[in-house]
């Protein structure tokens, strides 16, 4: 996708400290050909996400072509278990142990595994610009204050850190029918939103009164203002990717309990195997330094990243420092809108680009 826009690729492998073998794409230079001016950004996707996040849309318009043709050195994640980072130092995909993670392991192996590959590499401090899912792992990660030595900046679009006021239908339909839990118990590790297990209970929540699944996305995400239908064709040709089952039971747990917390394994002496304690430790978003630059990006119509929800993250942010968080709000914008709206280089790209600079 990089290279029939025009622009160079180069392909990197970053194995994380629990053995799962990751690919990463570099694009080291814009159109110009020109050597990058500007420091390395590392772009974080969301959940069923992958690096074809950021070019979704034409180079104009996408924030992966975007940066790099103003001067910065860009840099693709892709999490564990998405189709390019499916490797393994001793796992297969196939086996149970592969998948048995959540976005604990997100924020303690893969983060810093990329964190420290673009360091190395760059011999710099990266920006950072994570989406959804993206947002929650780097939060979590400042909150342990890792990370940040190796941080110049982070921007965070459709911040998700509390869920448990998310709108969507959709999400909550199947957070209270304990979706994720019935796979897991029926031995589904890997949720594949394309597999035969995940589809016949999408049908099922489908068929529940008040759900109404004729737009799938805009039921997740809200109604987006500013997609085009040929960006929504090469979103579908690409996503939704698999994750662990695990994972989502992870996110319920956050929808239902109000808390940014571990994983909990419903079992004190589970818990207390694994943490010391018979309940899961919380991220505490109070923690974050108060001099990590951010900047925050959210929507009015999105309904995974609830604005009530944005706000306790705010106010929890309420002694950064002042010229250090820079908030942005856009009333008319809801989840994909940021990744994909025709118009996001204005609105929001550009604002986070003099962001960027000023760090």
């Amino acid at each position: 996708m990089v290279e029939k826009q025009g622009y160079a690729c180069q392909e990197h492998l970053v194995t994380t400290q629990d053995g799962y073998i990751l690919s990463m794409q570099r694009i080291p230079k814009g159109q110009s050909g020109e050597a990058p001016d500007k420091p390395p950004v590392l772009l974080q996707h969301g959940l069923l996400m992958d690096g074809i996040t950021w070019m979704l849309n034409p180079p104009d318009q996408s924030l992966a072509f975007i940066l790099a043709d103003n001067g910065f050195d860009v840099w693709l994640a892709n999490t564990r278990g998405t189709k390019y980072s499916r490797g393994h130092k001793t796992l297969s995909p196939n086996k149970s142990a592969y998948w048995d993670w959540s976005w604990d392991q997100l924020v303690a192996y893969d983060l810093s595994a990329t964190f420290q590959y673009v360091s190395d590499q760059t011999g710099q401090k990266l920006h950072y610009v994570g989406h959804s899912l993206g947002t929650l792992i780097a939060l979590a990660a400042f909150s342990e204050k890792k990370l940040v030595n190796m941080l110049r900046s982070a921007a965070l679009l459709s911040p998700i850190a509390y869920l448990n006021q998310m709108s969507s239908l959709l999400a909550r339909a199947a957070v209270d029918i304990f979706l994720a839990e019935d796979l897991y118990w029926l031995g589904v590790d890997e949720f594949d939103p394309r597999g035969e297990a995940v589809a016949k209970l999408l049908e099922d929540i489908c068929n529940k009164p008040g759900i109404d699944c004729t737009n799938l996305m805009t039921s997740f995400t809200g109604q987006n203002c500013c997609l085009n239908s040929s960006n929504v064709d090469v979103f579908l040709e690409h996503e939704p990717q698999s994750t662990a089952t695990k994972n989502l039971i992870h996110i319920a747990q956050m929808v239902r309990n109000g808390n940014i917390a571990m994983f909990d394994y419903d079992d004190k002496d589970k818990n207390m195997e694994h943490y010391g304690q018979p309940t899961p430790p919380a991220y505490n978003m109070a923690n974050i330094p108060n001099d990590l630059p951010l900047f925050l990006s959210y929507g009015g119509k999105d309904m995974l990243s609830d604005v009530n929800d944005v706000q306790v993250l705010l106010d929890s942010l309420k002694d950064h420092d002042g010229d250090k968080l820079v908030v942005q709000f856009r009333e008319d914008y809801a989840h994909a809108d940021f990744v994909m709206a025709v118009n996001a280089k204005q609105a929001v790209y550009d604002p986070l680009m003099a962001f960027f600079k000023l760090q």
